[in-house]
């Protein structure tokens, strides 16, 4: 389904301050190197993440789900003088390329690596967080938020992607694949559970948007 006019989301492009040089190389060298290259947040959706990070000024991020590292160098560029992002893979093969992009990007200091599975590391890390971006494998996305609920301070941003799932949340449940049914729930989870106040913005795949209280 295409949930976005392109002619639209160019034109929304077009006014959005641009990528710098470096996004544009990661961007790039995601869509001639990897197959699934729409797992990238991309350049508006990038854009969206860096200003809310800028707003809000955090001291502590965490990303579930690095893939080939853009995101979490647009949620740096808001980070304090002493902040720190902590971004988690499963793929160790990617990790040695996100963090060449860190040290080119600037920000290879205030970005800890962590590979495995999110379940297992996200409990041992001992921080209080401002700002979550969850963006890994769909069936976990619950699972992942109801780790990190607690671990966020009163007033921080959790934002979850891929929130309409290219319009499969539209579908019937009965027909509903895995991923979809499991997104599906999430959405509902989210809606039903009164720590957060959230906001669904139809951006590129779906984006929420949730205040903890």
């Amino acid at each position: 389904m295409e949930l976005i006019n392109p002619l639209v989301e160019q034109y929304a492009e077009a006014f959005t301050t641009p990528e710098d040089e470096l996004l544009q190389e990661v961007n790039v060298f995601t869509a001639k190197n990897h197959s699934e290259y729409q797992m990238l947040s991309g350049h508006l959706q990038g854009r969206i993440l860096a200003m809310i990070s800028c707003m809000v000024a955090p001291k502590r991020i965490l990303e579930i789900g690095t893939y080939t590292g853009y995101s979490a160098i647009c949620l740096s560029e808001g980070l304090t003088h002493d902040g720190i992002l902590h971004t988690i893979d499963i793929n160790e093969e990617l990790m040695s390329m996100t963090k060449k992009y860190f040290a080119m990007a600037g920000c290879e200091k205030k970005i800890k690596t962590h590979t495995g599975d999110a379940v297992k590391i996200i409990p041992t890390l001992k921080e209080t967080f401002d700002v979550v971006f969850i963006d890994a494998d769909k069936k976990n996305y619950a699972v992942y938020f109801d780790l990190v609920i607690g671990k966020v301070r009163k007033g921080g941003i959790i934002i979850a992607d891929n929130v309409l799932w290219s319009g499969k949340v539209l579908e019937a449940a009965a027909t509903m694949d895995t991923d979809t049914k499991a997104i599906s729930e999430f959405n509902k989870k989210i809606r039903g559970d009164q720590r957060v106040e959230s906001l669904l913005l139809p951006v590129r795949d779906g984006l929420t948007l949730m205040r903890v209280k």
